[in-house]
């Protein structure tokens, strides 16, 4: 009589799956994702120089007068376009420019000047409510401090870290869709989480470039870099770039860009 097969010949291995999309063959072990940069020290500088050349300056695409405006700005701009931003802001912030003057127009009114940007009641009550906290705990005026910053209504760490760079010239990095594309896409910085991509390019980015290097990333997000499809021939660090998706490897020339504002005129 034949001995009892154990438990252990007896198993049977289940099919391992490939994720969908992966490009990696059923059984495979899943690819795991690249957590350091693809990029050493001298091609890191290589790249922001070069954004540099491009814009010596960069802006931002928000208008403001002061740092309480574009924080109110920031907080108005999620999921919303800039220039939708800009179209509500400009007679608000003609009759509010302080948290003081705000907090006096009232959220009806507040919500009357921001009608056309998305979800503008919830972000009329954050803009009068942050007001009051200002005026509150700050003595009226924007905190040059990441942690007290987002605990201002209607403000998360990306918001912060922005009024924080922009208003207050800090070292940070705030990440949108355009630079956690990048920072993925090009292995400059990969990352699952936005705070994970922003902690890696804190320490990637050589710090003579960092005062502007979050705009430079934007810019090159939306203008280049796109999400639906890159333009490749229009990148000027397409012979560093080392994305998958690239289609030269010829960068385009080394000129200034003019300013937004100069480039693309807005009309009276």
């Amino acid at each position: 009589m034949a001995p009892p097969k154990s438990k252990k010949s007896a198993a049977v291995k289940k099919p391992q799956l490939a994720f969908a999309g992966s490009g990696q063959a059923p059984g495979a072990r899943p690819r795991k994702a690249a957590s350091r940069s693809l990029y050493g020290p001298a091609e890191v500088r290589e790249i922001f120089r070069r954004f540099s050349v491009q814009r010596p300056e960069p802006k931002g695409e928000l208008d403001y007068l002061n740092a309480f405006t574009l924080l109110v700005a920031v907080v108005l701009s999620a999921q919303a376009t800039d220039a939708g931003v800009n179209k509500a802001t400009k007679a608000l912030f003609a009759a509010a420019d302080t948290p003081a003057e705000m907090l006096a127009l009232g959220e009806a009114k507040v919500g009357d000047y921001i009608r056309t940007i998305g979800l503008w009641r919830n972000k009329a009550k954050n803009v009068i409510a942050l007001s009051k906290a200002l005026i509150d705990d700050y003595a009226g005026q924007v905190p040059q401090d990441r942690d007290e910053l987002v605990k201002l209504p209607g403000v998360g760490r990306k918001t912060a870290n922005v009024v924080l760079n922009v208003a207050f010239g800090q070292h940070t990095m705030a990440v949108d869709t355009h630079i956690f594309r990048i920072g993925n896409r090009i292995g400059l910085a990969p990352g699952k989480t936005p705070e994970q991509v922003e902690q890696r390019l804190l320490t990637v980015i050589p710090a003579e470039y960092m005062r502007h290097a979050h705009h430079w990333l934007i810019l090159h997000g939306r203008y280049v870099c796109k999400a639906r499809k890159p333009d490749c021939p229009a990148c000027v660090i397409a012979d560093i770039c080392k994305s998958k998706e690239k289609t030269t490897d010829v960068p385009a020339p080394l000129v200034p860009i003019a300013p937004l504002d100069e480039a693309f005129p807005v009309e009276a």
